[in-house]
């Protein structure tokens, strides 16, 4: 203290302190509403930075005002450096906090908007937070008068041991990184592994990849298996893919009757049925003289992988319904062309339940 403390420090200081409370409350307020706001619409831009600005704005004002009324106090030089040096450091981590949040929303939005899809990416949205909160610590020692040289050589030895230590995690880290950079696996996306496994990804953190299946489990899978693992995405290059159907009919059919009956069905799935491509003719080809029918295939399209069952499933009831009424003969049995647990991949049995034989209209 320099000189004695009077009452109209004590009430000066005291004005500008319960300015500094009123504007934090206002202002948060205020952010709030236009949090909500910014929420109803469709673009998530003003919902980042409303989001930053919250963790901000309304304590910026507060220590503004706490530092005003320090202000106002009869300080020596020291006090006042320290006042300084205290108000620096509460800005430096309100900062850091809406600066990663911000960093984090930027990332996730990205990915989302990439990757097309309601998934997260959470494995970069840490890194960015992790990297934007020690950043703003090192800053914030720095304010604070702490070197940060000795702190971060520390750092550099202790990392080898960390390194050592966490060899397995590091290397599921690294593997999910490199999954994502190199675009071969996308929240969203439906894969099937070696293993038999398969579902949507859901999301890719820093440890291992989170797969929901369809009959709604959820498969963890570590990251470092998955970057290894023979796996197919079936929504790479384009989430598009065909559906083989495995039909059979009699040798007594007319066989341009069969392919023009059969294609007409083939387009009206494709127009009626919620996942069919319009735009895709259907098309018929016959391959095999089976031991009771001429076989063959139709090749119909869905808009992604969980769109062929119900494609499957319309088109097998409305062919058998033409095949009935055009006098159209299914045989039975038809060696060859069954229902069998080779042809069904484990999902379908998953979801069917199915077993052993089956019709005679067979699906790939």
């Amino acid at each position: 203290m320099i000189r004695a403390l009077c009452l109209q420090d004590v009430v000066y200081a005291g004005v500008a302190a319960a300015a500094g409370v009123l504007a934090h409350m206002v202002l948060r307020l205020v952010l709030l509403r236009l949090q909500k706001q910014a929420s109803r619409t469709q673009t998530s831009g003003d919902d980042i930075v409303v989001d930053g600005l919250l963790l901000f704005v309304p304590w910026a004002a507060l220590v503004g005002g706490l530092w005003t009324a320090s202000a106002w106090l009869p300080l020596d030089a020291a006090g006042d450096r320290q006042a300084w040096s205290l108000a620096v450091a509460a800005l430096v981590l309100a900062a850091t906090f809406a600066a990663a949040k911000v960093a984090a929303d930027v990332v996730r939005s990205f990915t989302l908007a990439r990757a097309g899809v309601a998934g997260s990416v959470s494995i970069f949205v840490n890194i960015v937070r992790i990297t934007v909160m020690t950043v703003g610590i090192l800053v914030l020692l720095q304010t604070l008068g702490v070197s940060v040289a000795p702190l971060l050589t520390a750092l550099g030895v202790g990392g080898l041991a960390v390194a050592l230590a966490l060899q397995e995690t590091l290397a599921n880290l690294f593997a999910g990184v490199h999954l994502l950079a190199s675009r071969k696996v996308q929240p969203g996306d439906y894969v099937q592994l070696s293993t038999g496994q398969e579902g949507y990804v859901v999301d890719v953190n820093w440890r291992n990849t989170v797969v929901r299946q369809i009959p709604d489990n959820l498969l963890i899978v570590p990251n470092a298996q998955l970057a290894s693992a023979i796996m197919v995405n079936f929504h790479r290059p384009a989430p598009q893919m065909s559906v083989v159907v495995q039909v059979g009919v009699g040798y007594d059919s007319d066989l341009d009757a069969v392919e023009r009956v059969t294609a007409e069905v083939g387009k009206q799935v494709m127009l009626e049925v919620a996942g069919g491509v319009p735009e895709h003719d259907p098309f018929i080809r016959f391959h095999t003289f089976g031991e009771f029918a001429i076989n063959f295939s139709v090749i119909l399209r869905a808009q992604e992988y969980a769109d062929k069952f119900l494609i499957k499933h319309e088109f097998i009831k409305r062919l058998h319904r033409r095949y009935q009424a055009e006098g159209i003969e299914i045989p039975s049995p038809i060696t060859g062309a069954m229902w069998s647990h080779q042809q069904r991949s484990p999902v379908e049995d998953q979801v069917f339940g199915l077993s052993g034989a089956g019709p005679s209209i067979t699906s790939a």
